[in-house]
């Protein structure tokens, strides 16, 4: 997708990965960004406006555990912009000792998010198509023991985007769906990792993570900005220390169908 004059969601763009990646987004001269997250980074919006004149930034307040403030951002969003071509959904948070508020940020969060945005932009309901980016992680392919319960909701988020990749919706609907997994990033979600682990007594993983190798953010975002450009519906992406590769997703089950 051409990004050039196109309107952007991005959930969560005021977190670490989130910051680089509006920056790289900005650089592709989009008409219009809106920034839905839970706490308002006033100076950082500021100096994307002050950089960025050509570009209606704005900001919506949103708790992704609550679907009344899914709702009431894509209202407010789409009476402001008319409609929106690509949402990016990158709110998360690593720790399981937050159970249920792990599974609600990474999953069900991003559900809600996902089917609200698809009321607006789906062409069989007057939309224009587009595409929607779900921010996964490498623990959403490989089961990360030391993380249990952020693996289970990354994991669970992967196979829902590839779902909705489906290309019998994808015919329907005009929206694609692009999966991203990145690897080891270094932001704010990685620090402090022993008080975030599923439990709460020492192993050997706690010494091994801390040896794991960490990719820079805007790296990343790079990436990702790039993915959106180029990647087809239903791809899975890695975005593992600065380089992208597309994952083959194998085939565990077919159904068996009576004659």
């Amino acid at each position: 997708m051409d990004l050039t004059g196109k309107n952007v969601v991005y959930l969560g763009g005021f977190g670490g990965i989130g910051q680089k990646c509006v920056q790289e987004l900005l650089q592709r001269q989009i008409k219009a960004l809106a920034i839905f997250d839970l706490v308002e980074n006033a100076a950082v919006l500021a100096e994307w406006k002050n950089k960025n004149p050509n570009t209606d930034i704005f900001y919506q307040k949103l708790d992704i555990t609550q679907k009344s403030d899914i709702e009431a951002a894509y209202k407010a969003t789409a009476e402001r912009l008319g409609h929106f071509d690509v949402v990016v959904n990158g709110s998360g948070l690593m720790n399981d000792r937050l159970i249920e508020l792990t599974i609600q940020i990474n999953l069900l969060g991003v559900i809600n998010s996902t089917l609200t945005a698809l009321e607006y932009m789906d062409k069989a309901k007057g939309g224009r198509g587009g595409l929607i980016v779900n921010i996964s992680s490498v623990a959403g392919l490989q089961p990360t023991a030391l993380m249990a319960i952020y693996s289970a909701a990354k994991t669970g988020l992967t196979t829902f985007t590839r779902a909705m990749a489906n290309p019998i919706y994808y015919a329907h609907s005009g929206v694609g769906f692009i999966t991203i997994c990145p690897g080891f990033t270094d932001t704010g979600l990685l620090e402090d990792i022993g008080s975030k682990t599923t439990f709460t007594y020492e192993t050997p993983m706690v010494a091994m993570f801390n040896k794991i190798q960490r990719q820079k953010p805007e790296d990343c975002a790079r990436n990702l900005v790039r993915a959106i450009e180029t990647a087809q519906n239903g791809a899975v992406l890695m975005l593992e220390l600065g380089e992208s590769q597309e994952v083959d997703m194998p085939v565990m089950w077919k159904p068996q169908l009576s004659d």
